[in-house]
C-alpha cells in the first residue's frame, strides 16, 4: 500500500499543475507585488548630496525601468532551475553583499570568490573582483550565463523563460514602451536598478556639514587615522571610499587565485578595491571571504602584509609617512596599538547606512500568493 502513497501524490500534483493555465502563477507561487505607482528612483541622491554624482542611468523611463530591474533582480526563475536570484548573493541586510565567504550557485556549488556589494555602483567600477566587465550592462548578465552561479548557457533562452511568465510583459511595456523582451532591455533594467542602489545617509554623511560633531571622540580619532597617519584613504577615497582600479594588498605570496592575473599580465594577485561603504556588515572580507570580522582586517594591514613581488606601491615602507632611504624597501608593518584599532574601526562603523538596509525601494517585491 505504501508503494502508491509516492505514485498518486505525484499524480494529484501533475493534476493541479494541468490545470494552471500556461503563463498563470501556480498555486502558491511567487510573483512580485509593487506599488500603483512606481517608486522615485529618478531622484534617489537629494540635491544637498550632490557630491555624491549624478546616477548614469542608461533607461529612458527611469522610475520603470528600475522597477523591472528590481523584479528581475529579485526572480529566481531567471536561473536554469529557478533556485537562485542575483539578490540570493547580494542580501539587503548584508548591505548587497553575501555573509557567506563564497556564494552557492544553482546547484549548490560554491562559487570560487566572494560575492563584494553592489552599493554604488553607478561609480565604482570595472566590476568583479578582478575587473573583467567594464560596464554594468556586461556585468549583470556574467552571472546569469556562469555554470555555477545561475546556469543559464545561452542568454537567449533567458528571454524565453521571461516570456512564459505573465508579469513581465506589462514591466517591459512601461520600461521600454513595447512589450518586446529582449538581452539587452534585460541587461539596461538590472543594470539601472544596481545603479540605483545608492548609500548616502550614513553618520558619516550626516556630518558633513557639521564638520562631523555628531561623532564621538573615538570615531573622530578613527577618522584622522584613517585620513592621515594609516593613509587608508590612499586606497579608499572620495564620497564613495572606493579605490581607483584594483591592488595586490599582499595577502600571500603565493595565491591560489590570480585575480587580474588570469587575464592580465603582471597583475598576478591583484584584486579591485571595493568600496567601504557599509563595510560593517559586509563581511566576510577579501575576494575569497578568509577575514570573517574588521578586526581581522585591521590585523593583516597591522603586521600581517606579506612581501609579495607586487605588492602595491602603497603598502611598501617608501611610501608616505613610512618612507626612509636608509630602510630597505618592503612590506609595511603599521603596528597598530589596540586603541588605534578600536579607532578605526569606530570610524568604519559611520558608514553603515541603516535606512538602506530597509529601504522598500530596493526590497525583495515578490510574495506568496494562492489561487
Amino acid at each position: 500500500m505504501n508503494k502508491l502513497l509516492f505514485p498518486l501524490s505525484l499524480l494529484a500534483a501533475l493534476l493541479v499543475y494541468s490545470c494552471t493555465k500556461p503563463g498563470e502563477p501556480a498555486q502558491g507561487s511567487l510573483v512580485p507585488i509593487l506599488p500603483e505607482t512606481e517608486y522615485n528612483y529618478r531622484d534617489v541622491v537629494p540635491e544637498e548630496m550632490s557630491f555624491m554624482g549624478q546616477i548614469p542611468y542608461t533607461g529612458e523611463n527611469i522610475d520603470e525601468t528600475v522597477t523591472l530591474g528590481r523584479v528581475l533582480f529579485y526572480d529566481k526563475k531567471i536561473s536554469f532551475n529557478n533556485k537562485t536570484a542575483c539578490a540570493s548573493c547580494h542580501l539587503q541586510s548584508n548591505g548587497f553583499a553575501d555573509k557567506s565567504a563564497f556564494s552557492e550557485g544553482f546547484q549548490f556549488v560554491e562559487t570560487p570568490r566572494n560575492s563584494m556589494t553592489i552599493v554604488n555602483t553607478a561609480w565604482t567600477g570595472p566590476y568583479f573582483w578582478d575587473q573583467r566587465a567594464e560596464i554594468l550592462e556586461d556585468q549583470v548578465l556574467m552571472p546569469i550565463e556562469n555554470h555555477i552561479e545561475m546556469g543559464i548557457d545561452d542568454v537567449e533562452k533567458l528571454i524565453v523563460k521571461i516570456e512564459a511568465l505573465d508579469y513581465y510583459k506589462p514591466l517591459f511595456g512601461k520600461a521600454y514602451g513595447s512589450e518586446e523582451i529582449t538581452v539587452e532591455r534585460i541587461s539596461i533594467a538590472l543594470a539601472d536598478f544596481m545603479r540605483a542602489i545608492v548609500s548616502y545617509r550614513a553618520k558619516f554623511d550626516e556630518g558633513q556639514d557639521s564638520n562631523f560633531a555628531n561623532f564621538n571622540p573615538l570615531e573622530m580619532e578613527g577618522k584622522e587615522l584613517f585620513e592621515g597617519e594609516m593613509q587608508c584613504s590612499s586606497c579608499h577615497n572620495g564620497p564613495h571610499f572606493r579605490g581607483w582600479g584594483s591592488a595586490n594588498i599582499g595577502l600571500d605570496m603565493v595565491y591560489a587565485d590570480q585575480g587580474q592575473g588570469d587575464w592580465q599580465q603582471g597583475m598576478d594577485g591583484w584584486f579591485k578595491i571595493p568600496s567601504l561603504r557599509n563595510v560593517a556588515v559586509t563581511g566576510p572580507y577579501m575576494h575569497d571571504g578568509r577575514f570573517a570580522t574588521l578586526d581581522d582586517v585591521l590585523n593583516h594591514y597591522s603586521t600581517g602584509i606579506e612581501d609579495h613581488p607586487e605588492l602595491d606601491f602603497r603598502l611598501r615602507n617608501n611610501f608616505g609617512k613610512w618612507g626612509d632611504p636608509d630602510v630597505p624597501v618592503e612590506a609595511i608593518k603599521m603596528n597598530m596599538t589596540s586603541h588605534e584599532k578600536d579607532a578605526l574601526k569606530a570610524f568604519l562603523m559611520t558608514l553603515t547606512d541603516h535606512e538602506l538596509l530597509n529601504d522598500e525601494r530596493y526590497s525583495d517585491p515578490f510574495q506568496m500568493v494562492s489561487n
